[in-house]
């Protein structure tokens, strides 16, 4: 078969398998467990309705690896709120990362761009202040595109877009802002590899307890007070991410405050600290003030009509447990970009559903406009694909190549394929039969590797280039 013609039905259809976009999910954790036996296959409800426009409560986790919540196939952790949301909507087996570290995956929820688009989102990730690395405040974001829209928009948590003075979440659209902006603070003192880093808006604030509840406690609030109008809120933890400080490690905080303080540019990293034990902890009281906040959304009367998603910046690292997957954040094996993802919404979407259909953050840019009734901006066209027609009205999932590219490698998955490059060269894996990545298919398969090669090639020629 000619490289040329090698679409995305010809790669699928080389091994006989689905067509692009329904690739059957993987086993999910030790002895493939399941959290829940009357799971189904994902359909939609054409006929279900909304009472009007939903809100939507976006929640993301930091480093959290693809296995790490019950539902996932963690044999340890314990995380009841997380699988009750599964439960109550549908859980997708094939989601992923826009990048494998934090800023790049922001830019793209935020933008509904590929990160490379902006100079801001070559940086993997964003370390320190710079007039150059940021989301341009004049640039259109989820955010913004609703505000405009009579939408009431608040984040809660980590930013990591860019610094003050010249970026911030309200330079791009929010109307409220309560976090940090670098990538990592101490959960006690909030302090980060720049300084003191917790702002009230753009002002600076102080709060020493710890930061996981903090911010959920913020967020509730949000969500009790916010009844009269349609809402967005990004409630973005730091957890777990490291320094790996579980609820009371007050001693481990101050210990590592104290080096931040005398100059180790280091300390925060927390390599010679943490353990399973600690990681657990950090991840069961991210469940729990998930929890607190939906419970306020319960309270609040509004649950039915909001959007809920539950995802990860990119795959978990030094803890995390991502079986059966390999690689972990900062690479484009599997572990490095496939996060959990649940979505809840009990107005149009059934309950106890899982889809094995590959999405990506930017993806849900666009899911969220649609479902909001809002068109994005012409000048700025999203790279996501809405996911609604499929969602709420029975329509095929959409066909196209998912992408990836960071300083040091590159990917596409299309259908069950995916090919990756790196500097020593490229392999082709079936993610059907082999979500390890172990068995490179480019010597069986030429045509697929050289289409895949081709279209990652097409898409890296619209974006910046690296510097240096």
């Amino acid at each position: 078969m000619a490289a040329e013609r090698i679409g995305r039905r010809g790669v699928t259809a080389a091994l006989g398998t689905v067509a692009a976009g329904t690739v059957a999910g993987t086993v999910l954790g030790e002895g493939g467990a399941r959290a829940d036996a009357d799971e189904r296959p994902f359909r939609a409800d054409p006929r279900a309705a909304g009472t009007g426009r939903p809100n939507f409560l976006i929640i993301i986790g930091d480093d959290l690896g693809w296995a790490d919540l019950g539902c996932y196939g963690a044999p340890r952790i314990r995380t009841p709120n997380l699988d009750r949301l599964a439960r109550e909507g549908v859980r997708f087996t094939d989601a992923y990362s826009a990048a494998a570290v934090c800023s790049p995956t922001r830019f793209a929820l935020y933008t509904g761009r590929y990160p490379g688009r902006l100079r801001g989102g070559l940086e993997e990730p964003i370390a320190r202040p710079d007039e150059l690395h940021g989301i341009p405040p004049g640039h259109p974001t989820l955010a913004s595109l609703l505000r405009g829209a009579g939408y009431a928009t608040a984040m809660f948590g980590k930013w990591h877009c860019g610094f003050l003075p010249w970026y911030s979440p309200l330079k791009s659209g929010w109307d409220t802002f309560f976090g940090n902006l670098s990538g990592a603070v101490d959960y006690y003192s909030k302090i980060s590899s720049t300084g003191a880093d917790l702002y009230e808006g753009e002002v600076p604030a102080e709060s020493l307890e710890y930061y996981t509840d903090v911010i959920a406690d913020r967020a509730a609030g949000f969500v009790r007070d916010h009844r009269d109008r349609p809402w967005l809120l990004n409630l973005n933890f730091t957890a777990p991410h490291w320094p790996w400080e579980a609820p009371g490690d007050r001693a481990v905080s101050a210990e590592i405050t104290a080096r931040v303080k005398a100059g180790d540019g280091r300390a925060l990293r927390h390599a010679d600290g943490g353990s399973l034990a600690t990681y657990t902890k950090m991840v069961e009281a991210l469940d729990a003030a998930v929890g607190r906040v939906l419970r306020a959304l319960r309270d609040s009367g509004r649950e039915r009509d909001t959007f809920v998603l539950f995802t990860s910046d990119n795959g978990g690292e030094r803890w995390s447990y991502q079986w059966p997957l390999s690689g972990a954040k900062g690479g484009l094996n599997e572990g490095g970009i496939r996060v959990p993802n649940i979505l809840r919404w009990p107005a149009r979407i059934r309950s106890r559903q899982v889809s094995h259909v590959p999405v990506i953050t930017h993806d849900w840019t666009a899911t969220i406009l649609e479902a909001a009734g809002i068109r994005p901006a012409a000048s700025h066209p999203l790279d996501g694909h809405s996911l609604v027609p499929y969602l709420l009205k029975g329509a095929p999932p959409p066909e196209r190549d998912l992408f990836w590219r960071t300083r040091a490698e590159g990917a596409v998955r299309r259908g069950r394929w995916k090919y990756l490059r790196r500097q020593d060269g490229e392999t082709l894996h079936d993610l059907a039969a082999d979500p390890r990545e172990q068995a490179d298919l480019a010597a069986r398969h030429p045509d697929v590797l050289r289409a895949l090669r081709g279209r990652w090639q097409e898409i890296d020629r619209e974006l910046l280039p690296y510097e240096g």
